[in-house]
Formats: structure tokens, C-alpha cells, sequence
């Protein structure tokens, strides 16, 4: 369907707010709009982050990772509020000059290590630590072929489907079904290589399965976009036999529960500076303290 009140100038210029739920953030420029430092917690690994799928990616990787015993993998996660421009600030520029959360600082090295885009942090805390990346070349190869798959085709599923399905202010068909289309498409890639691996590298449980998991695991469970019924999830069994098995895991529930503002207070843990923080300082705690 086209818009009929719409035609492309010859040069586009910014006149006004675009992009639905999140006008209020986008801007054609990079750049800090204000100063402000980022604090820095008492670990070496600070981490910047909102609980979306991308910033999950990262806490379920730190979570299972302490789960295995490695304590240099304690961290700070700092909240990131996007919706008020936070991701603007001088501070998290200097860690991440696109803007985008999650960043990472690792405090460990001198001068410390910057680590922008959520796939690059998950390669640099897999080697850092030795960890949920295969050692046989085979495998290692086939775990990041499917990290570079999440990290190029999940924009077709949130920047795409769940921009024009659930937060673009007006409905258009052309752009819901030509996202739609694409959407099914890669679950369909999904199911029919989870029909035959247990996990996304095999039979070893990796990085590559935290990227995928928090982004399409979401969508066959419903939890974003309220796409279920539309997409038809039933239909890919092995993506929902899969999604279910990783959501099981201790460390991936941690995870979703760090830096995330949304669902029941009990499963928010907006700030993370200590393991116990799971126990004293989630949300529902927090509000029923006197004088919150």
C-alpha cells in the first residue's frame, strides 16, 4: 500500500520527529548531547546495558560465565535508560561512539579495553575467558557463522517487523508483510537446523545460542511484539523445543532479570553490582522498602 500523501524530496532533511515509540531518540547525527561521566562500579568489567535482547545477550554470557567459577567475570551493569537519551552522554560515547547499548569497559587491562556492538563483546569475553566457544576449528567456525547470522538478520526482525508491526504510528501492509515474509523465513532457517543440532554450534551450547535466544526465543514465546498468533510460532517446534531448554538455564535467567524496566518487579534487577543483588535488590524489593 503507498502512502499518498507522501513524496520523497529531492534532499531529505530532519524537520521533525520520526519513528513511532521511539521519535524521541533518533537523530540523523553521532555525538554526544551532553556531558556526563559513566560511573564506574568496583569490578573490572563495567558494563552499560538495557535489558533488550541485545543487552541480554551480554548478562546471560557474564552469568553463565560466573556460573563456571570464572570471578574475574564479576562485573557492574549500569542501566542505560534510552528513552531519555542517556545513550548520548560524553561518557558512553567515549565507550561506544554509535550510541547503541550495550558497551563494555574492561577495567582489567591498561588503559582499560572498550568493547562496542553486543556480538563483539560476547567474542571478547568468550576468549578473554576460554569459554562457550568451540576449540575444534569445525565447531568454533560453525558458532560464529551463526553469531554473524543474529548479528545481520535480527534488524529484519526488530528494526523491520517489530518497527512497522507493533511501533510505527500508522499501519502499512507493504512494509508489515514484506518484514512478516522475512521474519518467518528465518525461523524456518532455525527449525530446520535445530531438527538436527541441539544447539546452534552442535552439541556444544555457545555464544551463539546467547544471541539468538533473548531476539527470536522472544518472538515464538510471545514476549515481544505480541506477534505469536500472526507469525503462526507453533509451526517451529524445534525453535520452541530449543528456546524452552536454554530458557531453563540458572545464569539465562539471571540474565533477562539485569538491566531490564519491563515485566513483573521481582524478575527487574535494574542495576547489578553484586551476586546477592538478585536476592536484596530486585525491583519488587526495592519499591517495598519505606520511603520509596
Amino acid at each position: 500500500m503507498a502512502d499518498p500523501t507522501y513524496t520523497p524530496p529531492k534532499v531529505w532533511t530532519w524537520d521533525k520527529e520520526s519513528g513511532g515509540r521511539f521519535a524521541s531518540i533518533n537523530r540523523p547525527i553521532a555525538g554526544p548531547t551532553h556531558d556526563k561521566d559513566l560511573p564506574v562500579g568496583k569490578h573490572p568489567l563495567q558494563l552499560y546495558s538495557l535489558g533488550t535482547p541485545n543487552g541480554v545477550k551480554v548478562t546471560i554470557l557474564l552469568e553463565e560465565l560466573l556460573a563456571k567459577g570464572h570471578a574475574g567475570a564479576e562485573y557492574d551493569a549500569w542501566l542505560i535508560n534510552i528513552g531519555d537519551g542517556s545513550q548520548f552522554s560524553s561518557g558512553f560515547v567515549s565507550a561506544n561512539p554509535n550510541s547503541k547499548i550495550p558497551a563494555l569497559m574492561d577495567h582489567s587491562v591498561s588503559p582499560p579495553q572498550r568493547v562496542f556492538e553486543s556480538g563483539s563483546i560476547l567474542l571478547y569475553l568468550a576468549e578473554k575467558f576460554g569459554e562457550f566457544l568451540p576449540k575444534d576449528p569445525a565447531k568454533r567456525t560453525e558458532a560464529l557463522s551463526w553469531l554473524f547470522w543474529q548479528m545481520g538478520s535480527a534488524p529484519f526482525l526488530g528494526g523491520g517487523f517489530g518497527h512497522f508491526y507493533a511501533y510505527a504510528p500508522e499501519k502499512y501492509e507493504y512494509p508489515i508483510n514484506r518484514y512478516a515474509m522475512e521474519v518467518k523465513r528465518q525461523l524456518d532457517v532455525l527449525d530446520r537446523h535445530l531438527a538436527e543440532n541441539e544447539y546452534m554450534a552442535g552439541d556444544e551450547y555457545s555464544i551463539a545460542d546467547m544471541a539468538i535466544w533473548p531476539w527470536y526465543g522472544a518472538v515464538v514465546l510471545g514476549v515481544v511484539y505480541g506477534a505469536g498468533e500472526f507469525l503462526a510460532v507453533h509451526e517451529y517446534k524445534n525453535v520452541l523445543r530449543w528456546t524452552r531448554q536454554i530458557g531453563e538455564r540458572p545464569a539465562v535467567k539471571r540474565g533477562r532479570m539485569v538491566n531490564s524496566t519491563n515485566g513483573k518487579p521481582e524478575n527487574q534487577l535494574r542495576e547489578r553490582h553484586d551476586a546477592s543483588d538478585f536476592e536484596t535488590r530486585t525491583q519488587d524489593k526495592l519499591e517495598a522498602q519505606p520511603g520509596s
